[in-house]
């Protein structure tokens, strides 16, 4: 899994590319950590090139979504969904937790 991070004037863009399973999860906890521990809450996951997600990237994604909401701080907004994580995030029933936009212009927008 490789990562980018855009910091807009509103929020703070994430894209990951790849498989982010329990090997890369950390990594992106990483990301997200850097950012939330910068004081920016506001967070766009840009999911359009993901392939794969497992369990331990499902829990990085609510744990970050935990930490941004924590206080109305801010919130994590999923972007591009691939079909293939909107199946893994229904069967696990966290779809409906996260704000999920079309682009990620939207997204961008949505802050």
């Amino acid at each position: 899994m490789e990562s980018t991070t855009q910091q807009f004037k509103r929020c703070d863009l994430v894209k990951a590319t790849g498989r982010i399973d329990a090997h890369t999860a950390p990594q992106l906890t990483e990301v997200f950590a850097a950012i939330t521990e910068a004081g920016r809450f506001r967070i766009v996951f840009d999911m359009s090139e993901v392939d794969y997600i497992s369990s331990a990237g499902l829990w990085v994604l609510i744990d970050t979504r935990r930490t941004c909401r924590r206080f109305n701080r801010g919130d994590l907004v999923l972007a591009s969904v691939s079909p293939q994580v909107h199946r893994a995030l229904e069967l696990a029933g966290f779809y409906t937790l996260f704000g999920v936009c079309e682009t990620t212009v939207e997204a961008v927008g949505s802050f």
